[in-house]
């Protein structure tokens, strides 16, 4: 855990270093910032504020501040949709950075006591077409490519948000629908959906443990899963920063309820963690999303060079993909340290850091 510690410094510089008070967001790396190309999109912005909240000093920004993060996602609002874009006309043919934006604005705006300026989408108005009746989205369910399975069980969990507006009887149908075959193709012998790499896979059993997560709804075969999990961790090397997080997340939020008291593997896979963490440090403070950069295009899954898969998006690109950190992987490197000390049965400790930020 010590060492562990040692990989944040100068982190709090870093993340100072991309907020911009004019527009009250942040950009996704130094090079976003420093070229003058790229804009503080929302994703970045979320994440930068989620960091602040995870370290405990969200609250104690001056209000000035706090009222700058508030217009910066309020003016991103769509008045016909009722979604948040960016600038970049790209993001709007992403159902995926869609969905995810949605999430991010009304989630922060909720966290800091706003409002949103206009009505949410719902099945009639904003919201994808499969959302219009349990029927469209049960066929768009099945239509969904798993053959990549990070992409295609990003695709299913992006629905979270918009199924969450619904109220809980209009929602059961939809739910029954998703569940229902989720259960059905899952494998029997693994626990995992779809194809691809060990780690391709871990990243969508992340995605749709999110989504059994926010209803409440406990994942099958959650213990097969979990060992699978484990070997991936033990036999393949994490070459994203995604694969690192999302395999950590998924053992400590299915360890303790599959395997109640089981403790031989933890320090094993905290060590592990901890070295894969270490080879995303970079040396401006913050993480990259690759071992050697950051990712140009954050929400495009990761592939091998040359190969594409089903439904891959055109890329919306944040940075330069420079030897540097970026947002996306340093809102991920902070959870993955309070997960370590969740493993390992330990409180987690402040952050230390100023992370005021300039008015």
């Amino acid at each position: 855990m010590r060492e562990l510690e040692t990989l944040f410094d100068g982190f709090a510089d870093w993340l100072r270093g991309q907020y911009d008070p004019k527009s009250g967001g942040f950009f996704y790396a130094r090079s976003s910032k420093a070229s003058g190309r790229f804009s503080p999109d929302i994703e970045s912005t979320a994440q930068a504020i989620h960091i602040l909240d995870r370290v405990g000093a969200l609250d104690g920004q001056s209000d000035l501040v706090k009222e700058r993060f508030v217009c910066f996602f309020q003016k991103r609002q769509d008045p016909e949709t009722g979604c948040f874009y960016d600038a970049d006309p790209r993001m709007r043919k992403d159902e995926v950075m869609v969905a995810r934006a949605l999430g991010y604005a009304t989630g922060v705006l909720t966290r800091l006591g706003a409002g949103w300026p206009y009505p949410s989408p719902n099945p009639r108005r904003g919201a994808p077409a499969w959302m219009r009746s349990p029927e469209a989205f049960g066929r768009w369910v099945r239509d969904v490519d798993l053959s990549h399975s990070w992409r295609g069980c990003d695709r299913l969990s992006c629905s979270a948000v918009y199924l969450a507006a619904l109220a809980p009887q209009e929602r059961a149908p939809y739910l029954e629908a998703m569940f229902a075959y989720l259960e059905r193709v899952q494998d029997a012998a693994t626990g995992f959906w779809g194809g691809g790499s060990g780690y391709v896979r871990v990243s969508g059993a992340f995605k749709l443990h999110t989504f059994y997560a926010r209803f409440g709804e406990p994942v099958p075969r959650a213990a097969r899963l979990l060992d699978s999990v484990v070997d991936v961790v033990r036999d393949e090397a994490a070459t994203d920063m995604c694969y690192v997080r999302n395999a950590v997340h998924l053992v400590a939020s299915l360890g303790p309820t599959v395997r109640p008291g089981r403790t031989a593997d933890v320090g094993e896979l905290i060590a592990k963690t901890v070295r894969h963490l270490r080879a995303f440090k970079r040396d401006d403070g913050g993480f990259s999303r690759e071992m050697h950069r950051s990712v140009p295009a954050p929400n495009v899954a990761q592939v091998k060079e040359g190969e594409t898969y089903p439904d891959m998006p055109e890329p919306v690109v944040l940075g330069e993909g420079a030897a540097e950190g970026d947002m996306n992987a340093g809102t991920q490197a902070v959870l993955v340290r309070r997960l370590c000390y969740r493993l390992a049965g330990v409180p987690e400790p402040p952050l230390p850091g100023d992370w005021q930020l300039e008015e």
